[in-house]
């Protein structure tokens, strides 16, 4: 039985094409796409189910002009959460996502507009990031008298270094453009993000899912090990991958001649 199908979804929108090319859309244009409780719970949802059904890359994006403006601020303050509250919405926000990042499934962000606060947490969760010329990069907390509390320290981090993040979040400096891809916040610039990220999405899908769940996955969790130990579970891993019967295949065909080579592209 599909877990997809099964999905009640609200505030965002998920389809399968026949290529098991899946697209997430945050779906509250008129709040930015901003990230209340009952949206966490739905990609926490979405992020559970996609490997379990067989999905073969993700598109994630936000209708409207807009990605995400992170948080909802409005719900925030109407809840008055006591810190204990807030830190367990925090750790729901960490489950959705590491589903993202440990799922296995390569996830491409689409982004335009507004890619702040919690809606750069979001991003950064994705394995790859596409901008359009519209897009900017934010980490508003510090002028709002706030914390970061979705995984920035870890993840927003690891892409651009300690230094610029604290910029980011003690002067509000942006990113966009050129400026965002070279400091490591986007991977692309497109005239148009969701085309290419789709593009992206069906070339990593051409790859074996054993070896893309080990790409999305594994390399995160050596990430979090020590030298010794990420060389140990490295081998591991591709003890498992590079001995899988599809890859012979594929071996075979590059022996032959008859697969695809590598080579830069003329012009």
């Amino acid at each position: 039985m599909s877990r997809i199908a099964d999905l009640k979804l609200t505030h965002t929108l998920l389809s399968v094409d026949d290529d098991g090319i899946a697209t997430v859309t945050l779906n509250r244009p008129e709040k930015r796409n901003a990230l209340n409780e009952a949206t966490i719970d739905e990609l926490t949802e979405i992020f559970r189910a996609l490997p379990r059904d067989g999905v073969r890359a993700c598109v994630l994006t936000g209708a409207g002009d807009h990605f995400c403006a992170g948080l909802d601020l409005v719900e925030h303050h109407a809840a008055d959460r006591a810190p204990e509250d807030f830190m367990h919405l925090c750790l729901h926000w960490h489950e959705a996502f590491n589903k993202m990042e440990y799922g296995g499934v390569p996830i491409i962000a689409a982004l335009q507009g507004a890619v702040v606060g919690g809606g750069l947490e979001l991003a950064s969760a994705a394995h790859l990031r596409v901008i359009d010329d519209s897009a900017y990069f934010g980490l508003p907390e510090g002028q709002r008298g706030l914390f970061t509390g979705g995984g920035a320290t870890i993840r927003v981090a690891d892409l651009i270094g300690k230094s610029r993040m604290i910029d980011m979040m003690l002067t509000g400096r942006l990113y966009r453009g050129d400026d965002a891809v070279s400091v490591g916040l986007a991977n692309y610039r497109a005239e148009d993000a969701r085309a290419k990220a789709n593009e992206i999405a069906r070339r990593c899908a051409e790859n074996l899912p054993l070896t893309n769940f080990a790409i999305c996955s594994a390399i995160s969790h050596m990430q979090n090990m020590s030298p010794l130990d990420a060389a140990y579970a490295e081998s591991v891993v591709a003890g498992v991958v590079n001995t899988q019967a599809p890859a012979r295949a594929r071996l075979a065909a590059f022996r032959d001649g008859s697969g695809p080579r590598i080579k830069p592209t003329q012009g």
